[in-house]
């Protein structure tokens, strides 16, 4: 099934520095604690972005990792961030912080006129990967300073820094995996394979998130590594998790990962221990908690809205993102992960502006990657308020703000050519060749709707457990900061992409859809395609079918029976669509 994608944007190198100079001058007005500690993180992840987009270039050029300026200049820089991370980090975010006078004089050597290609990485976007964690798994891991720290760009690349800097070691190494996604290789140039292994008594780091469905990226390096000499012993590991190699993982992977060392600190014991946490964190927002967090992770939420477990709304946990509440005497809060650095800041931004028209619930603010905003224990909106004309106006006034007023998504979305393509195969591999085969005749020259397209920050979850009723509005929409920005196949889409979504989830009738695209239409001050909102709809279907029959292995027992349901309803929709038009 064709469900995920990669999240990436283009960025100009020298805007990337300038950007990170002015944040790097703000910081020294900053007072302690955690807006300090935050802000500091943010920049170094910036910097990981940019040192990976240029290493990327010089990598495409030759398909090797070889020395050069800019891995030269790269890894000082982000050492030296690193380092006061680590230093804010260990004084519990305070005391004073100054910025090395060489940060800023190696950041001038980086800024260069081209065009990067930055990976997002998803750890710190979606899954609640702290370089905290990394930081403190160093520290205890034993490691001496003459360790040679490898990282895996992407995310490895600021993550490698954060392990070299707690255990004194020099700047590190940053390698790009490539290949087939369960087969990655490395390439490596003489003269840096040659500072690889120049010390015949380091041990190795190898740093990056995962391991995932096959470890491949983390074997292929300790791959090279045995091949040019290194004993398994003297090769450790620094994952982003606790457990083993995923179903997709090589015999001799398997066998080497049992083997060797692995360092890794759990977000949960970071983030829930001691006394500069996440409680603490929270409570300079909202004032002091009257009980601990309140975890409502992996689809817990659902108790917090209906108690009849039957009644609940299905789950991908894939999807799921960490999630607590916050007892005060002033009321309940939410507080979910919304990304670190620029990305939770870009949501904070579209928190504040949706709430503040009305169509989501109030925000306190982010703290460190977790957004807060109020707990709303409304509602859920009955299936018969979905069809009634005050929500189809309230529903095309929210989309049409969405399209208008909210800064368009910094990441990519799929194009119209490559969302038929995820349909003809999802379609093909959920239902087979004939039902692709008709669906490929109705989609026919779909690029010919392409001069209609304005991408913007698409909801992309329009499904029902997603309202609530309550607010000045009448309705409330949750959840809906996440999705354009993905690490789905989608991203960001026109408008119509939500039309199409709303139809299929509210079971909206014609007469509806048209009362809805109208209402669209006057806010964005713009004519919407019902064409291209039918052959989006062919799409959306498909996506939805591909997108719950993969999330069937990663499902707990009792979640199985929903999941296959809901993959259910949208073959036999999508079945009726493709017998409705005569195919």
């Amino acid at each position: 099934m064709l469900v995920f994608g990669a999240v990436t944007r283009l960025e100009r190198a020298d805007a990337l520095c300038a950007a990170i100079a002015a944040q790097l001058r703000g910081l020294e007005h900053q007072p302690p604690g955690i807006e300090r500690h935050a802000a500091l993180v943010g920049i170094l992840l910036k910097v990981g972005e940019l040192v990976q987009g240029l290493l990327d270039i010089e990598f495409e050029k030759g398909a090797v990792d070889d020395v050069s300026a800019w891995r030269h200049i790269g890894s000082l820089l982000l050492l030296d961030l690193a380092r006061l991370v680590v230093q804010s980090w260990r004084q519990e975010l305070e005391g004073p912080l100054a910025v090395p006078p060489r940060v800023t004089a190696l950041l001038v050597h980086l800024r260069v006129p081209c065009s990067l290609c930055v990976s997002e990485a998803e750890g710190y976007s979606f899954y609640g990967l702290y370089p905290e964690c990394y930081a403190e798994a160093a520290m205890r891991s034993g490691l001496a300073a003459n360790t040679t720290v490898i990282g895996l760009r992407s995310i490895g690349t600021s993550l490698s820094a954060m392990v070299a800097a707690s255990i004194g070691a020099a700047e590190p190494v940053t390698l790009r995996p490539a290949g087939p996604p369960f087969q990655k290789r490395i390439a490596v140039a003489p003269r840096l394979s040659h500072r690889l292994l120049r010390d015949p008594t380091a041990r190795f780091a190898i740093v990056d998130e995962g391991p995932g469905l096959s470890g491949s990226s983390f074997g292929s390096v300790a791959d090279w590594l045995e091949d040019h000499g290194v004993g398994t012993r003297h090769i450790h590991f620094f994952p982003g998790h606790k457990g083993g190699l995923g179903p997709e993982s090589s015999s001799c992977h398997r066998k080497r990962w049992a083997a060797s060392p692995h360092h890794v600190l759990d977000a949960d014991d970071l983030l829930l221990e001691g006394c500069h946490g996440l409680a603490s964190w929270v409570t300079e927002l909202i004032g002091p908690l009257e009980r601990p967090l309140e975890d409502i992770s992996a689809g817990v939420w659902r108790k917090a809205i209906r108690e009849d477990h039957r009644a609940w709304p299905v789950v991908d946990r894939r999807f799921e993102r960490r999630k607590f509440l916050a007892h005060t005497t002033d009321g309940t809060w939410l507080v979910k992960f919304a990304g670190l650095g620029d990305v939770g800041q870009r949501k904070l931004l579209k928190a504040r502006l949706l709430a503040e028209a009305g169509f989501t619930p109030p925000v306190a603010g982010l703290c460190h990657g977790f957004l807060v905003e109020r707990w709303i224990a409304g509602r859920p909106v009955a299936p018969s308020e979905f069809r009634q004309t005050k929500f189809v106006e309230h529903l095309g006034r929210y989309l049409a703000f969405r399209a208008r007023s909210l800064p368009r998504p910094a990441t990519s979305g799929a194009s119209l050519s490559k969302l038929c393509e995820m349909a003809t195969v999802n379609t093909k591999e959920a239902l087979g060749t004939a039902a692709a085969l008709r669906l490929k005749a109705l989609l026919g020259n779909a690029e010919r709707y392409e001069r209609f397209l304005k991408p913007v920050d698409t909801d992309n979850r329009l499904h029902r457990w997603e309202w609530l009723a309550g607010g000045d509005r009448g309705f409330l929409k949750t959840d809906a900061l996440d999705h354009s920005a993905a690490h789905d196949l989608v991203g960001r889409q026109d408008i119509a992409w939500d039309l199409a979504g709303a139809g299929v989830e509210l079971g909206l009738s014609v007469e509806q859809l048209a009362d809805l695209r109208a209402v669209v239409s006057e806010g964005c001050s713009r004519d919407l395609n019902p064409n291209l909102q039918a052959v989006l709809e062919l799409c959306y279907l498909a996506f939805q079918l591909g997108l719950w029959i993969s999330a069937k292995p990663t499902g707990s027992a009792d979640e199985v029976p929903r999941l296959d349901a809901t993959a259910s309803r949208y073959a036999k929709l999508l079945v009726r669509r493709l017998e409705a038009d005569g195919m």
